[in-house]
């Protein structure tokens, strides 16, 4: 029984938790200050770079809802690197060749991008289909093609299997000179078609009605995605460079609304991730770098997503409740507005909760918060027999909310042939978004009303 539930010590060693336990500060501060190995600072710079590149270029690819278009790329990938391995065996060469290898995973990779066109053009497959497709096909093809090639000379130490995983601990500075070639270019070619390809993310049909060439642009596009894939491979492999790709951008979107925030907001992410990834592989023995480089974007994409200041859910959630106690309290007040509206100058008012559980399907619990924040902001008043009255302030911020609901509804009637029987559900569903500029153009409409007009329901 105890054997169960207390494993062996030499169990115990080889646990996370034992190697967590082992790791130094001073270990942790010379990795993030790069000065531990050179070859730990090769693979935290390449992975950072990296980063940046897929979240420039993941930007504009999230935005042009094509997203999955680098997954499909990715792994068409991986038929290229095993048939130029087997060319360059068959030349007489080594297969093992780097920049033929990756010559061949972009050739294959356009390929399947091109398949993708295709067969969205010319059938009536839509994106997702045609994705799946291409993507199951050309991996397909490259898992079979993975038998032959260990059958070959020098097959069994290829390593062909890393662009599947990545080899990130690996990376030359070869490596890192190539990812930060491609890293710049996409930078340099971002910033030059900056306006187009927000134009062509944003609304192709009209770039095209422009005379903008949206198929250049979208090859320009795809031509970055394949770039920044393929130097990818060797980091993080054919199956989490997607992971790079979308999760950055999408985790930048939390944050922002502005685009050219986005993609720097983007590339810092990207660029933090592939930093701590890299870092913790570097710290923490046996650990996998890919791996661990897409769960810490994971990570930042999920606080970004409970904390983002732009649609975060956190601040989405408070937007929610201010929005509902704002419709309560305009509601309360119009309903005290039209319950005290005909009464005479100077006439007392017996307004009673039970007047007010009539104008509006409210339960007594929230009537009773609507009515103390109300009375906490010197809105209503509430006197000794118990009746709720508006006060001064009161009374002018209800005649306001009034109306803007009628003119709306009169606009409604006179211009959308709304039945005035139906017209007060209608009405109800937009007026609390009426800014000074829509009830302005609805005076004009309605002849310039100024004053509070009488409910269309009683006309």
């Amino acid at each position: 029984m105890n054997n169960l539930f207390f494993p062996h010590p030499k169990v115990i060693s080889l646990l996370p938790i034992s190697t967590l336990a082992n790791i130094s500060l001073r270990d942790v501060l010379e990795v993030l200050t790069f000065s531990h190995d050179s070859r730990s600072t090769t693979v935290i710079l390449a992975t950072s770079i990296l980063g940046i590149g897929c979240g420039l270029i993941g930007s504009f690819l999230l935005l042009r809802k094509r997203a999955l278009i680098g997954d499909a790329l990715s792994h068409a990938t991986l038929p290229g690197v095993c048939l130029a391995f087997m060319i360059m065996v068959a030349l007489g060469g080594s297969g093992k060749f780097l920049p033929g290898l990756l010559i061949g995973a972009a050739v294959t990779g356009l390929l399947g991008v091109a398949a993708v066109a295709f067969i969205t053009k010319y059938t009536r497959l839509h994106d997702d289909a045609a994705l799946g497709i291409v993507l199951s096909v050309f991996f397909g093809l490259g898992v079979a093609l993975l038998k032959p090639v260990t059958q070959l000379p020098g097959g069994d130490a290829a390593g062909i299997e890393s662009f599947i995983y990545g080899k990130t601990a690996s990376l030359l500075f070869s490596d890192l000179i190539a990812i930060a070639i491609v890293t710049a270019m996409t930078l340099i070619v971002c910033i030059a078609f900056f306006k187009e390809f927000t134009l062509l993310c944003f609304d192709d049909s009209y770039a095209a009605t422009q005379g903008w060439p949206t198929w250049l642009l979208d090859a320009v596009m795809l031509l970055l995605v394949t770039l920044v894939t393929v130097v990818g491979l060797q980091a993080v492999g054919l199956i989490l460079i997607i992971a790079l790709l979308i999760i950055p951008p999408a985790a930048a979107r939390f944050w922002t609304n502005h685009l050219p925030t986005m993609t720097i907001v983007s590339a810092a992410i990207g660029l933090l991730s592939g930093w701590l990834g890299g870092t913790l592989s570097a710290v923490i023995d046996d650990l996998p770098a890919g791996a661990i480089i897409v769960v810490v974007a994971a990570a930042m994409f999920l606080v970004s997503m409970l904390l983002g200041t732009a649609r975060g859910v956190l601040v989405r959630a408070i937007e929610h409740i201010r929005l509902a106690r704002g419709v309560d309290r305009q509601h309360l007040l119009r309903a005290l507005y039209e319950l005290t509206e005909h009464l005479p100058p100077g006439a007392s008012q017996h307004v009673q909760m039970s007047d007010l559980l009539r104008m509006r399907s409210w339960s007594g619990t929230r009537l009773h918060r609507v009515l103390r924040a109300a009375r906490r902001d010197e809105l209503v008043v509430r006197d000794a027999r118990g009746y709720w009255n508006l006060t001064e302030a009161g009374r002018l911020e209800a005649a306001r909310m009034v109306r803007n609901h009628r003119l709306w509804e009169m606009y409604l009637i006179a211009h959308a042939d709304i039945a005035p029987s139906h017209v007060d559900r209608s009405a109800d569903m937009i007026e609390h978004v009426l800014g000074p500029v829509m009830v302005a153009s609805l005076e004009k409409l309605l002849a310039g009303k100024a004053d509070v007009p009488a409910s269309p329901h009683e006309i």
